[in-house]
């Protein structure tokens, strides 16, 4: 089991935007405003699912309609930090554009990692408007798993069925014969 660090911060700073969201949707737009101003104009970052497995993350980003190369992804050891661009559309028709919920403009989204990565092994897959990390976790990080056998317990004494008869670890031996010396 591995720890989370708190980030109280981060959680008022997620309050905040919900709020402001909240009060967004329902300000009604001032018809001094631009015709095509909405509340969807705000500003706007991508949804994300993070994933853990025993020895990677898998971080995978919602991007509608931005092409690879509006993408700007910048993986350290703590984290990632996924900037990018709407552009748009630069063709001109006849007629007026009186609402437009479209997104435009530049978007920025950090995401802090639990543990550290090994940035330089990180693999990227963008198809159909989802990007997808595996973000591989550093070895120290990793959790390791050691199956101890018990001393009384011999092949003859095993429980049916089970082919376990490896010995303990030859570094759990070296450590009990340094115990037993000690004491001695």
């Amino acid at each position: 089991m591995s720890l989370i660090r708190w980030q109280p911060w981060q959680e008022v700073e997620t309050l905040s935007r919900q709020l402001d969201q909240l009060f967004a949707d329902f300000t009604p737009v001032s018809r001094a405003a631009s015709p095509v101003a909405s509340p969807v104009s705000r500003a706007w970052t991508p949804a994300i699912e993070l994933k853990a497995t025993e020895t990677t993350f898998v971080l995978r980003a919602e991007l509608p309609g931005i092409d690879a190369k509006d993408l700007d992804i910048q993986v350290t050891r703590e984290g990632v930090s996924i900037a990018g661009e709407y552009r748009a559309e630069t063709k001109h028709e006849d007629g007026k554009l009186f609402r437009s919920e479209f997104r435009y403009g530049s978007f920025r989204r950090v995401i802090p990692l639990p543990v550290a990565i090994q940035n330089d092994q990180v693999k990227a897959d963008f198809t159909d408007g989802i990007l997808t990390l595996t973000l591989p976790k550093a070895v120290s990080d990793r959790p390791k798993v050691v199956k101890v056998n018990l001393t009384g317990a011999t092949p003859e004494t095993a429980p049916e069925g089970s082919n376990d008869t490896v010995p303990a670890a030859t570094e759990a031996a070296k450590t009990d014969d340094l115990w037993a010396e000690k004491a001695a």
